[in-house]
């Protein structure tokens, strides 16, 4: 399985954080080198790992 890569393009905003560190952020992101997208997810303290976009 192929390592999914991310660049953030543009920090938009912290929406929330956690006792534990971690912060919800809205971003400009591209995702494997594609176009950027607007993204909404949690980030760990030192953005070495990200949640998964929840979609309803």
């Amino acid at each position: 399985m192929n390592k999914i890569q991310y660049e953030i393009v543009k920090e938009i905003a912290v929406l929330s954080a956690s006792g534990s560190g971690y912060t919800k952020e809205i971003n400009l992101i591209s995702w494997n080198g594609k176009e950027p997208k607007y993204d909404i997810r949690s980030f760990s303290p030192n953005r070495e790992k990200c949640g998964k976009n929840k979609r309803s």
